[in-house]
């Protein structure tokens, strides 16, 4: 495409690609600080063992030191580090290089995904694992960020099959 053309009155298409980009990467970090602020909170609340049970669900603290449903649990800190890091890493430069021809619903799910892994990660780097605290008793504990996960997997998915693509959706 050429420097002229426009993706909306007056808007070069670069500059709509770099915005979109930007947008994406702001809402998933704003999506991880609210995960690990959530996640201080229900240290601080449900230290020592204490359960608050809401009938259908409960809060109740565990720390997962591997990934999704506790999967590699017994492997080394660093390797989980390692792993989770480069997938990550794969994941947002797939996101942030493919987002200014995502539909917005793609978009919200790659925010969703990226915001959601970020907090799970970063919370896994002092070593004690994952912080979980939603508990059901029929379901693996888990957390808000395993919530933007998946909902932002779905999103992303049925974005791309339910809206076309038009270059740049904003």
């Amino acid at each position: 495409m050429s420097a002229e053309s426009t993706a909306g009155p007056g808007k070069p298409v670069r500059y709509a690609g770099r915005r979109v980009r930007v947008e994406l990467l702001v809402w998933a970090a704003v999506l991880a600080a609210a995960d690990l602020a959530v996640k201080v909170t229900a240290e601080a609340l449900l230290s020592g063992g204490r359960i608050v049970d809401l009938g259908v669900i409960n809060f109740r603290l565990l720390y997962n030191p591997g990934v999704a449903f506790s999967f590699g649990a017994g492997l080394p800190d660093w390797v989980i580090i390692a792993a989770t890091g480069l997938i990550i890493a794969g994941l947002a430069w797939y996101a942030i290089s493919s987002a200014p021809t995502m539909t917005r619903l793609s978009r919200a799910g790659a925010g969703l995904l990226l915001g959601g892994a970020a907090g799970n990660f970063i919370d896994r780097l002092d070593g004690r694992g994952v912080v979980d605290y939603l508990h059901t008793g029929w379901f693996p504990t888990f957390n808000l960020a395993d919530i933007f996960v998946t909902t932002g997997v779905a999103l992303f998915v049925l974005g791309a099959f339910l809206q076309p693509r038009t270059g740049t959706d904003t």
